[in-house]
């Protein structure tokens, strides 16, 4: 066999969010006939059994915290000498660009920015030295952004090179969602309708925005009831609003759930209700599933999917009064059991992705300089 290029990627551990799954979608995906391919796990302790292909390398590092991770992570690094590293998230981006001057020589870097960063600064408790890090993003071959206005910020607000930004589409198993749903049971109970919500339990998911906003609901829906699948600091917080809302039968926090599409079937519509968000993989999955969407305008990339998409409710802004208007505009429009071919979700497709993500890998091998 010809020398295959050795790529590392990088996330904190498997069975996480959105970043996390696309990084195993990566490594389930990319061709192991042209690469080799290894994925190293800060913080998980146990590298086995993994839902991942017998041909890719796993290696957990056991790190208590990413930020306590730089030894381990640059012995891996230097024992592997991966032709590429792909990491995956903005704090683990920052330490591998940070280690960069101390990596093998000829080392790529590819890191992405699932978030717009100007957003993530404004909106979540973030160091206040956090701005400043995004500067070491002029030290990566490539920032892969999965929006353009992500992608746009980026340039905008932190002056990072439009030659170091790469726009590639979130990976989405189109087929297989699809499948697992024609063959899942309904696990919703009651008349309904039933909305269904993914996120951890964070504010900047906007859960008690939409608690409110389905208390608005239930006026004139009475048996609506809703599912947050995820699980974070915010759960204590969302139970003490659902009692002051009177809504502890119709919420149900399931924490976290491995598989969210189990909930599609029966489902009303899917929600977004966060405060700001990149474009997730959650909202993609349902869509690929063809529920009904409401969302907030978090970013102006999930604006400019959602607006004007049929089978689509963007609110007008971020409260929960719009949000409510959002979803009572959709459940009184929608027929029970109504689905929506959402085309949008064509780009996004795992076959597509993929082929994006392997021409950029070889581009930046081929470009000869790291």
């Amino acid at each position: 066999m010809n020398h295959r290029p050795r790529i590392l990627l990088l996330i904190p551990h498997l069975g996480g969010g959105g970043a996390e799954q696309v990084a195993a979608l990566l490594a389930r995906s990319l061709s192991p006939r042209k690469y080799e391919l290894h994925m190293g796990l800060i913080t998980q302790v146990n590298a086995g059994p993994q839902p991942l292909p017998i041909w890719v390398h796993t290696h957990a590092l056991a790190a208590r915290r990413v930020r306590n991770a730089a030894f381990r992570l640059l012995r891996l690094i230097r024992r592997l000498k991966p032709e590429v590293i792909l990491s995956g998230m903005a704090h683990l981006n920052f330490l591998v660009l940070l280690l960069r001057p101390f990596l093998p020589k000829g080392t790529r870097v590819l890191v992405r920015q699932n978030e717009t960063a100007s957003a993530s600064l404004a909106f979540e408790d973030l160091p206040g030295y956090t701005r400043l890090l995004y500067q070491l993003y002029r030290r990566a071959d490539q920032v892969i952004c999965p929006t353009q206005a992500i992608a746009d910020d980026l340039a905008g607000a932190f002056g990072i090179g439009r030659n170091r930004l790469t726009v590639l589409a979130n990976p989405i198993e189109v087929e297989a969602i699809r499948n697992a749903v024609s063959r899942s049971p309904d696990l919703w109970s009651g008349p309904g309708p039933h909305v269904l919500a993914v996120g951890r339990l964070a504010p900047v998911k906007g859960f008690d925005l939409l608690l409110r906003a389905l208390a608005v609901v239930r006026h004139q829906f009475p048996d609506a009831d809703l599912v947050i699948a995820g699980e974070g600091t915010e759960e204590a917080a969302l139970k003490a609003e659902c009692d002051e809302l009177k809504l502890e039968s119709a919420v149900h926090l399931v924490g976290h759930v491995e598989r969210p599409s189990m909930y599609f079937p029966g489902a009303a519509l899917f929600v977004l209700s966060s405060r700001h968000e990149g474009l997730p993989n959650a909202l993609l999955e349902a869509a690929a599933a063809g529920l009904p969407l409401v969302a907030l305008p978090a970013s102006e990339g999930l604006v400019n999917l959602l607006e004007a998409q049929p089978g689509a409710w963007l609110a007008t802004e971020i409260s929960f009064p719009a949000l409510a208007a959002s979803l009572l505009a959709a459940l009184e429009s929608l027929r029970p059991g109504e689905r929506f071919e959402h085309p949008f979700i064509e780009k996004f497709r795992i076959e597509r992705a993929i082929q994006g993500y392997e021409s950029l890998i070889d581009s930046v091998l081929e470009s000869g300089q790291p």
